[in-house]
């Protein structure tokens, strides 16, 4: 039985998918915050007509995409050099050559409000899933805007660290997406 409702393709074209990390330890203040688009991802936003329970989403994105669009904090601004070097890291950390692709598939979605709700499904990192919850707000007429978090550890990540681990990545990571599906 097939069940009414707008099939949405996703992608850049129509949006925006970002992580945000965090630093600490006692040498924290040498580090950046950073945000990191990924460049090539894809997935579809089935919206069902008059029951948002059968609604889907789906996501696949590809880890050799990732690109460092900034660097917040630090003793020095960010450079070029220091981006690149945080693109290859953070590729060995994900084991990305092994393991090119995140995929998250919903398997629920729930209004919260009139403007917000909930998409929860299971996030494979690593090829290790885990539930994962997206908090999303419409922030105008066809335009979206979804926050979760992801905590590496639970996927088998070690976050990054340096100078003997008194510089560290935060263990969670924000995921931010922004849509346009008028």
């Amino acid at each position: 039985m097939s069940v009414p409702g707008q099939h949405h393709r996703i992608g850049p074209d129509c949006g925006t998918l970002v992580v945000k990390t965090s630093r600490q330890g006692l040498a924290g203040r040498m580090g950046h915050d950073l945000t990191i688009e990924v460049r090539r991802w894809a997935g579809e936003v089935f919206v069902a007509e008059d029951d948002l329970a059968a609604s889907t989403v789906t996501v696949t994105a590809e880890m050799g995409s990732l690109r460092v669009v900034e660097g917040t904090g630090g003793a020095v601004p960010l450079m070029d050099r220091d981006r690149r070097e945080i693109t290859q890291t953070a590729g060995k950390l994900l084991d990305a050559d092994r393991h090119p692709e995140v995929r998250f598939v919903s398997s629920g979605i729930t209004a919260t409000g009139p403007d917000e709700g909930v998409v929860e499904g299971t996030l494979s990192v690593r090829g290790v899933e885990r539930p994962f919850r997206l908090q999303v707000t419409r922030t105008e007429e066809g335009r979206l805007r979804g926050t979760g978090t992801v905590v590496q550890s639970d996927h088998g990540i070690k976050p990054y660290s340096a100078f003997f681990g008194a510089l560290r990545l935060a263990d969670p990571v924000g995921v931010e997406v922004e849509l346009d599906l008028g």
